[in-house]
């Protein structure tokens, strides 16, 4: 077995904001009825935190669940956890309709930081940042491609495919330049 990289190597851009790439992250998709008893306890066991509400994420350390649908939560850990997370989600869920998909390799996980991060987003994307509070988690999308985010500490951490973490790069970027060095393109 290979050791996991990260989509982009842990590339960093600084600008009024800092972006960098940040992984490999584990990620395990699970899908089902997020009104399932067993539900609550499983998340607890595997992230150490409670199962998230609408447009929020639960984070503990290194680990988090999301709420990214009526029926879907992304349980986030170290990479190295994933197996075991996906082997206690068969045992725990075994007799409920679900899925459970390791997606960390699809995903390429960015950080944005510094006084002005909101502004980077405010460019990109069609969400009211001030009103996003920390612990609030949006799926929607960064230019024309499909993302979510959330504000935690001193900025944001996004998630995006990994087939396009090249060009969300780049997007994060080109809208945390400095207005001087923009004008002089």
């Amino acid at each position: 077995m290979s050791d996991p990289t990260s989509a982009l190597g842990g590339k960093i851009f600084d600008g009024f904001a800092q972006i960098r790439e940040i992984g490999p992250l584990g990620m395990i998709s699970l899908r089902c009825d997020l009104a399932e008893k067993a539900l609550p306890a499983l998340v607890k066991a595997i992230t150490g935190t409670k199962l998230p509400a609408i447009r929020r994420i639960e984070i503990k350390g290194d680990s988090a669940a999301a709420w990214m649908s009526h029926d879907d939560i992304l349980l986030i850990m170290p990479y190295e956890d994933v197996a075991k997370g996906i082997e206690t989600i068969g045992q725990k869920l075994s007799t409920i309709h679900h899925l459970a998909v390791d997606v960390s390799d699809a995903r390429a996980v960015f950080r944005i930081t510094g006084p002005k991060a909101n502004e980077v987003l405010m460019k990109l994307s069609p969400v009211d940042i001030a009103r996003l509070v920390p612990g609030e988690i949006r799926r929607t999308r960064v230019a024309q491609v499909a993302a979510a985010y959330w504000k935690d500490g001193d900025g944001y951490t996004l998630v995006s495919f990994r087939s396009v973490a090249g060009y969300v790069m780049g997007l994060l970027e080109h809208s945390a330049q400095p207005e001087s060095e923009l004008q002089l393109r």
